[in-house]
This record gives C-alpha cells, sequence and structure tokens, in this order.
C-alpha cells in the first residue's frame, strides 16, 4: 500500500464512502493535507488516527490525575537534575522523578503516556531539533518548551595528550572511546560527526561500549580509562577535562498539552527563570540560556511558488 492515499483509497480503508471522508476531515481531524487541489491521506498517520480515537482500548499504562508527582524521562543533563532536586527541595508537597531513557525514549514514553515531561535534543537531516521527530512518533503534537542551548562535542584527557582535534582523528589506532547509548541525541550527534568525517563506528576501539549518563562518560575519561567520548562542556568543565567542540543545540521539554497546566508541571517550569538555573549555568558552562522557558514551534514551511 502507497504510504499516501487518494480520497477513494482511504475511503476503502475506512469502509466509509467518499462524502463521508469530507465529513471526517471536517469534523473528527482525519488526517489530511492538500495538493493541487486534491486530498491525500499519509496511512501512517491515519492509522494512528484509528488509534487514538478508539474506545475502550486497553490501558496499559495511564497517568492518573495529578496528584504531586511530577514524572520526566528522557535526555540526560546536569542542570536538569539540579532543577529537579531543586524542584524537590522547594516544594515539600511535591516530587519530581527523572528516568534516564535518552532523548528516543523519553518520546516513546510520553506518547505511551509513561511521563509527564520528556526531555530532548534530536538533531534532525534538515537541522531541526525534535520536531521531525514529534511528527513521525507522536500522535499529537506536544508543548515544547526550550530548557537550555548547551555546547556538544568530544571530551578529552586533560591535556589532550592523544591531540584529538576532531571526530576524524578517533580514527586512529591508538584511540579508545567511550560513547553513549543508541536513542541518545548525543549518540545521534556523534554517528552524524563521524559519518561527515569518514569514519566506520565500528573501526574505532571502544565504540560499542556506553554510559547513559553524560558524568558517567567524564570520569572514564578523568581515570585514564579511555581517551576521549561524545558528550557536553559542562562536563568537561567540572571535571577538568579538554573539549573539542562541535555544536551548540537545543535541549527541550516536551509536554502533552492536556496535562500542561497540572500544578506540578506549572510549578517546575517556573523554575527556568529563578535564579538557580541562572547560577548554576554560569557555574558550569556550557549553558546558554537566552532562549530557556520559551515557547518552541515547529520551523515554517517554505512556501510554494
Amino acid at each position: 500500500m502507497s504510504e499516501m492515499l487518494s480520497t477513494r483509497e482511504v475511503a476503502k480503508f475506512l469502509n466509509v464512502n467518499e462524502k463521508m471522508v469530507y465529513s471526517l476531515i471536517a469534523e473528527k481531524n482525519l488526517p489530511a493535507s492538500k495538493v493541487t487541489g486534491k486530498w491525500l491521506f499519509p496511512i501512517h498517520l491515519v492509522r494512528q488516527w484509528i488509534e487514538v480515537a478508539t474506545q475502550n482500548y486497553p490501558q496499559l499504562a495511564k497517568l492518573p490525575p495529578y496528584h504531586g508527582l511530577v514524572l520526566i524521562a528522557g535526555s540526560n543533563d546536569l542542570l536538569l537534575d539540579k532543577i529537579i532536586s531543586t524542584f524537590n527541595l522547594k516544594h515539600e508537597k511535591q516530587m519530581a522523578m527523572f528516568g534516564i531513557a535518552g532523548s528516543m525514549g523519553g518520546l516513546k514514553a510520553l506518547k505511551q503516556n509513561l511521563c509527564h515531561i520528556a526531555s530532548s535534543h534530536l538533531l534532525a537531516d534538515n537541522e531541526e531539533y525534535n520536531f521531525p521527530f514529534l511528527k513521525d512518533e507522536m500522535n499529537q503534537m506536544p508543548a515544547v518548551v526550550n530548557f537550555c542551548l548547551r555546547e556538544q562535542g568530544i571530551i578529552v584527557q586533560k591535556g589532550n595528550p592523544k591531540n584529538i582535534q576532531s571526530a576524524k582523528d578517533l580514527g586512529n589506532p591508538n584511540i579508545r572511546i567511550i560513547n553513549r547509548p543508541l536513542g541518545t541525541g548525543t549518540r545521534q550527534l556523534f554517528d552524524k560527526e563521524l559519518k561527515k568525517s569518514g569514519i566506520k563506528g565500528e573501526t574505532i576501539d571502544g565504540y560499542e561500549n556506553s554510559l547513559s549518563r553524560h558524568m558517567d562518560v567524564g570520569l572514564q575519561i578523568l581515570t585514564n580509562k579511555v581517551d576521549a567520548g561524545p558528550g557536553i562542556r559542562p562536563v568537561a568543565s567540572i571535571l577538568g577535562l579538554d573539549f573539542i567542540p562541535i555544536c551548540w543545540e537545543k535541549f527541550d521539554l516536551l509536554i502533552t498539552k492536556e496535562r500542561f497546566f497540572d500544578q506540578g508541571i506549572q510549578l517546575f517550569l517556573s523554575l527556568l527563570k529563578g535564579k538557580v538555573i541562572q547560577a548554576a549555568a554560569e557555574e558550569y558552562g556550557g549553558y546558554d540560556l537566552s532562549m530557556t522557558g520559551k515557547m518552541i514551534y515547529p520551523e515554517s514551511e517554505p512556501e510554494s511558488e
């Protein structure tokens, strides 16, 4: 079956007449795009639309009404850890808990209704963060709030004794690395850099070995167990290691719109404009809070000529 269905094909797929299809577009938000005057229906979105509309669907996991617990899942970050700790100290009747799942794991947890907030920094081929993945993974687009901008790169030993200048140098036979797991935004970015450098990851000593936290990667380098690893500048700054910059990235919080105004969510978001996050970002280094707390929207589609 083609990825895009015509009106006749989607009517057959839904077992309705074509006239009913137009009513479903207008009244039930059946996913559709109008191209050169004709409706086209992405089959994967139609399937998701059916799933969302299903009644008596077995709920394997459903978040209860907010009762003081904020569940966060996704990408690991030092500044996020600090804000979670601050939230728990400041609000005695509230509790925030974090599950390390990587950016893609956070998206899936949000889709499955396993968390209130997902943290993510996935970079798409069009250089846009998170939204292209949300369009593919989520049934409904969540609210997106920027948590910070942060500097990604390669962490190396103090003094850079192996003279690593870029991802290409990691292909040298005397280099050992530690990696981040598949599904993390850092691993995704690292693999892109290796590909641009013409390096196959499998040829690098340690490429298959991964750790879930940025700080754990830094500690492996600090204790001379490895020479380098992908990570963020704050880890290098805190541990006194050297750092090879790659880029500044958007690190966002993804929140389902129906839970956005829950008390705990709003209390958590209020900390993004407080003194604690500003002081911690300045102390750690490698963070830019110029967009912190702002709603983020997808980049505009180019107008057709």
